[in-house]
């Protein structure tokens, strides 16, 4: 890989050198050649992960609009919880290796069962991070979920 971009690079220079721009497609052509490959890792591989610790149990925050309070609760994974007329069903929990910064993941489904219809609507499916939780956050214009920790 080093000598293929060192061959574009010196195909560049030289280019640049005599004014002439037909030497570059001549090299860029030879540098694109396939050559002996790598083994890639596996997305699943737990080194080419951030996470690898699996938890148990999530710690959430939910915040209800209209009264202004914030509750702390929690649950297991592959579990649901409910939190006003939504439920949360917890997929995975999980947290960095020791030697990385500290960050919690967890894989949520929030549902909510409208009242007086009593029809189910998935409103989240998706990751939701402890150090930013604007980043992947749950739309609703009453209540607010986020992750706090897993444990």
């Amino acid at each position: 890989m080093a000598n293929r971009i060192a061959a574009v690079f010196l195909g560049l220079i030289v280019a640049l050198a005599i004014g002439a721009g037909a030497a570059v497609p001549d090299v860029a052509a030879q540098a694109r050649k396939p050559g002996p490959r790598t083994k890639a890792k596996k997305p699943t591989d737990k080194k080419a992960t951030p996470f690898n610790q699996d938890m148990k149990i999530v710690v959430l925050r939910g915040l209800d609009k209209v009264t202004a309070r914030i509750s702390t609760f929690g649950g297991r994974v592959g579990k649901t919880v409910r939190f006003r007329s939504l439920e949360i069903v917890i997929r995975r929990c999980q947290r960095n290796r020791p030697e990385n910064p500290p960050e919690h993941g967890a894989f949520l489904q929030i549902y909510e069962t409208h009242p007086a219809t009593k029809i189910r609507k998935q409103i989240f499916s998706g990751w939701m991070f402890a150090s930013n939780p604007a980043l992947n956050a749950m739309e609703h214009p009453v209540y607010d979920i986020w992750l706090k920790d897993c444990r």
